[in-house]
């Protein structure tokens, strides 16, 4: 199997036309020189990934590009099309591209000035009457540029998931009217005097899952915080009862208070008194964050119901893409008796919320969100492979204790927004090679 090249770095400068040619070079002669360049890369990404701080190091840097590219994906003749993806994604996250003749084929640069165009272009776009849907989305899927303002994020995602209209007119009075329809639920359902026995167990479930969420912001542990994730998640619960509540939806409501907030305060809510802020504020969010988590959830309800078929099928996807991609993890973790289903539940149930800080969890929702219905179903899965596959060169060396403890504690406290865009820009490529060459990929 070929090694890929290492995706560039949206902050990095892309390849010279000599590189491409070298790499081009290389990939020719690969096949005379498998066994020693998989033995010298088995040593480098041990040698890596020896610890948590510098695994994140070495997965976004440049310099040790090398030593962090994750195994290959394509047999034969595949690092062709891997190249053809990788510089789609590059255009799409409006990277500079050289032809042969090292002449560049788009305008951009990597420099600060490229994200503040970037966040010109969403705030123009956001200023239009209509907004573009697709336009907003292919911005969106590369992510929100630190430098925009705060209630960029907040309304695109509002739009992309259907929440709002595009239509800058209607969209006051459709928030309007979907947030007083929120407090009419209220007063139906969570405000009346007498719950029923399976309302007041939810209720106890909801307090005993609420003050555990992981989220890694100091203001989620505030009394106001964790009432308003507790009237949001009940709502959904009685509205949705072929699901009901299920532990880890506690989990996904959390970015949407998190970005809402944030949006609404006009700066981070870990620098504000919880008890200071309005309660119209607060009771805005909340109807916010439960109505875009209802149109998320509308997608992957299947994950929830009775069996949850909708993990199911994502766990055998997972297999599947992981057996094909790097057999040799694939069968060690079978022969240290490793269950998919048992390791990577969480990964599904979760959606990676326990794996990542929040600030990397909201990046990975920008893609998501962009994906619409796809995002947090069948792109997910692809996200999930590359992660585990990432770490491949560590987890073949443990065994079965050890693999449990790295992987309930993958070292990802330090990761950033530049470890989530490789990591994303990697599934993307993943997914597309899939999708564009199923029989080429298959057993």
């Amino acid at each position: 199997m070929l090694a890929p090249e290492p995706l560039t770095s949206p902050r990095h400068s892309p390849p010279s036309s000599s590189s491409s040619s070298s790499s081009s070079s290389s990939s020719s002669s690969s096949s005379s020189s498998s066994s020693s360049s998989s033995s010298s890369s088995s040593s480098s990404s041990s040698s890596s990934f020896s610890s948590s701080s510098s695994s994140s190091s070495s997965f976004s840097s440049s310099s040790s590009a090398s030593s962090a590219q994750p195994p290959p994906f394509l047999p034969g003749d595949g690092n062709a099309n891997r190249e053809s993806h990788s510089r789609e994604w590059r255009s799409r996250r409006g990277d500079t591209l050289t032809n042969s003749e090292g002449v560049a084929e788009t305008a951009g640069s990597a420099s600060p000035s490229k994200l503040t165009v970037r966040a010109e272009r969403f705030c123009a776009l956001l200023a239009r009457s209509n907004v573009d849907l697709n336009e907003l989305k292919q911005l969106l899927w590369s992510g929100v540029p630190k430098c925009c303002p705060t209630s960029i994020r907040s309304d695109s995602w509002r739009i992309v998931l259907g929440y709002l209209p595009v239509n800058r007119e209607r969209a006051a009075h459709v928030l309007a009217k979907k947030r007083s329809e929120y407090n009419e639920l209220l007063q139906h359902y969570y405000e009346k005097e007498t719950p029923s026995v399976d309302e007041a167990k939810l209720l106890r479930q909801l307090r005993v899952d609420i003050p555990r969420t992981h989220s890694g912001r100091l203001f989620f542990s505030h009394p106001r915080i964790q009432a308003c994730m507790e009237r949001a998640l009940f709502l959904w619960a009685v509205k949705n009862p072929a699901s009901g509540y299920v532990q880890g939806m506690n989990d996904l409501i959390t970015p949407f208070l998190s970005v809402f907030l944030e949006s609404s305060l006009g700066r981070d809510p870990d620098t504000v008194s919880i008890d200071e802020i309005p309660g119209g504020i607060l009771h805005e969010v909340e109807a916010d964050s439960f109505w875009c988590l209802s149109k998320l959830l509308a997608h992957i309800q299947d994950h929830f119901t009775f069996g949850q078929p909708g993990i199911q099928r994502s766990v055998m996807k997972l297999t599947d893409i992981v057996k094909r991609v790097d057999e040799p993890l694939y069968v060690h973790l079978s022969t240290q008796g490793v269950d998919f289903l048992q390791m990577s539940f969480r990964w599904m149930n979760c959606l990676l919320m326990r794996e990542f800080p929040l600030r990397c969890i909201i990046r990975l929702w920008d893609t998501y969100i962009a994906e619409h219905a796809e995002g947090f179903s069948s792109f997910h899965v692809y996200v999930c492979a590359v992660f585990l596959v990432f770490w491949s060169q560590q987890l073949k060396q443990m065994n079965f204790q050890q693999l449990m403890i790295f992987i309930q504690n993958f070292p990802t406290a330090d990761w950033t927004e530049q470890e989530m865009e490789t990591l994303l820009a990697e599934a993307f490529v993943l997914k597309s090679l899939f999708h564009a060459a199923p029989k080429h990929l298959g057993p």
